[in-house]
């Protein structure tokens, strides 16, 4: 499996983006506040470790916010952890 082909998926309802593989769900999960995006927890589950899909989840968060002018708050440490190798994003 590509990194490529995975499709991230933003479920408005649950406020996370998500992604679903061999019956597995990891997910970055955030909340709305005004015009920020707190991100609190990324997950994904042992069976999906090590594929790049928490890096997949949170790129896709991030690209969120930049769309939306919405700025980052983060209280996840992945997430940091993130944002501290990728700082274009």
């Amino acid at each position: 499996m590509k990194l490529s082909d995975v499709n991230v998926i933003h479920n408005l309802e649950k406020h996370r983006f998500e992604v679903t593989l061999d019956s597995f769900t990891a997910e970055l999960i955030y909340h709305l506040s005004g015009d920020k995006i707190i991100f609190t927890h990324t997950g994904v589950p042992p069976a999906l470790e090590g594929r790049g899909i928490g890096s997949l989840l949170v790129g896709a968060g991030l690209k969120y916010a930049r769309e939306n002018n919405l700025k980052v708050k983060s209280l996840c440490w992945f997430v940091d952890k993130y944002r501290l190798r990728h700082p274009e994003e």
